[in-house]
């Protein structure tokens, strides 16, 4: 009986509750709100575009309500156009917004900004007033803005260069005619749109430098979820494809991402054996690709001072083929499924490889599977992640290692310099290290007597922190 009165007492109590709030409204100067921020950072966004949606609250800790008298933007520039949504209602200015005591709205924002006056990255700020009881408060809106020159579907059919003033948004396709050498100079962006490709049937020269490399990924600048940045994501473009007649390409200082395919080399359509390499790679980071980084059909590649890394079939795949990799840096450690293939794959029995001065780290397998026996691939003073013996394929190998990098994979920090643990420091034959290899891709010179193993020249914390 005493546990049915006691059930009925809570039900009234739940019932009258909703009677008992109170919706007061204080007029005094200091209940005041709480903004989740006071600088409202949109990110960078193309000019013409609308940017992302961008949201924070407005908090009432107050035991009464409060009245918002006015929300208005204090800039009258008619050229942007802001759009503000204030707790589900959407307008250019806002009056008599109440809430209630303890308890919150949301404010979201989004904009599309007119051609800048001047090239390069402008930053854009516009300032969101609250008037609450005769008092102003403010939340700045922050957004970086660019011009983009837009190409829908180019056939480069003669030489053509394109310049760094202005980054480039690719919405098809780039291709490279046969008998066209297209060149990328110093600081070059492309921005491919989803399923966008270049296709070079022709020669493509890439010219980036250490303070100034090229970059080709995806046109999205915003968050995937959460604080996943479009930046670690792949697939959002098809990749780089170099067809069966394309010779003397070289990327360099050249940063490749978020593809599909990632880089690709498909096989001649004649038996003619090359002896030069048709694509040279040096001091460049292929990356984040759902495929392999790097495939190369019957094709000769030369890799040096090169970070392949995170791709969901595995890194590089060499099919035959003449190819030289030295001081190049391995590591897969691929986030949206689970790995496919192995970091280095060699097959066919008409490839020659030279590896050397690696390290090849990660998930997944290290080298591929099977024997390598009777194949004329060299592996020379690399660490490798793997426990195993030395034989006439891997010579002077430094097995079951950790490089000590500083890739955090939970946080999604992907930095494959080195910690000053690392056993990679000052482990390279020097002898192996090729002339191309003594200027790392920021720049930094490589000892000539206690070389570091992979792409990256170690450098103390004190001097240099992970970017």
């Amino acid at each position: 009986m005493k546990i049915f009165i006691f059930t009925i007492i809570c039900l009234l109590a739940v019932m009258v509750c909703p009677s008992c709030i109170d919706d007061s409204v204080t007029t005094s100067p200091s209940a005041q709100p709480v903004f989740s921020t006071d600088t409202l950072k949109i990110g960078y966004t193309f000019t013409g575009e609308g940017t992302p949606t961008r949201t924070f609250k407005v908090f009432n800790r107050n035991g009464k309500g409060i009245s918002i008298s006015s929300i208005s933007l204090r800039e009258q520039d008619t050229d942007v156009s802001w759009r503000i949504n204030v707790d589900g209602i959407a307008g250019a200015s806002f009056s008599n917004v109440d809430i209630r005591a303890n308890d919150s709205i949301f404010v979201l924002v989004e904009a599309t900004f007119p051609k800048n006056a001047v090239s390069g990255k402008v930053k854009r700020e516009a300032h969101l007033d609250f008037v609450i009881n005769g008092v102003e408060s403010t939340v700045v809106l922050h957004a970086i803005t660019e011009n983009v020159n837009t190409i829908t579907d180019m056939e480069v059919v003669s030489d053509m260069r394109l310049t760094a003033e202005t980054p480039y948004r690719i919405m098809e396709r780039i291709a490279v005619m046969p008998g066209a050498t297209l060149t990328l100079d110093a600081g070059v962006r492309l921005h491919f749109h989803n399923k966008a490709v270049l296709q070079v049937d022709g020669t493509l020269l890439s010219n980036g430098t250490a303070s100034q490399p090229v970059l080709m990924d995806g046109d999205r600048f915003d968050q995937v979820v959460g604080r996943i940045p479009y930046e670690i994501m792949s697939g959002q473009w098809a990749g780089v494809r170099f067809g069966p007649e394309s010779m003397g390409n070289r990327m360099e200082h050249t940063v490749v991402r978020n593809t599909v395919e990632g880089v690709t080399l498909f096989s001649r359509q004649d038996e003619e054996i090359v002896s030069e390499p048709e694509l040279t790679l040096l001091r460049s980071r292929i990356t984040n690709s759902q495929s392999t980084v790097l495939c190369s059909n019957a094709r000769n590649v030369t890799a040096i001072g090169c970070e392949f890394s995170e791709g969901g079939a595995g890194l590089v795949s060499l099919a035959s083929g003449r190819h030289v990799i030295n001081h190049c840096t391995f590591s897969n450690n691929y986030l949206f499924a689970a790995i496919s293939g192995a970091a280095l794959t060699v097959a066919g029995q008409e490839i020659r490889a030279d590896v050397s001065n690696c390290i090849i780290y990660g998930l997944g397998a290290d080298v591929s599977p099977g024997e390598l026996d009777g194949m004329d691939v060299s592996i020379r003073r690399c660490l490798i992640r793997s426990n195993g013996t030395d034989d006439d394929n891997f010579i002077e190998t430094i097995w079951g290692e950790d490089p000590r990098f500083y890739t955090v994979r939970n946080d999604y920090l992907f930095d494959y310099r080195l910690k000053p643990e690392s056993p990679a420091i000052g482990a390279a034959d020097p002898l192996l290290t090729m002339p191309e290899a003594y200027v790392d891709f920021y720049g930094r010179r490589r000892s000539a007597d206690m070389p570091d193993l992979g792409a990256y020249v170690y450098v103390e914390p004190e001097t240099e922190q992970p970017q």
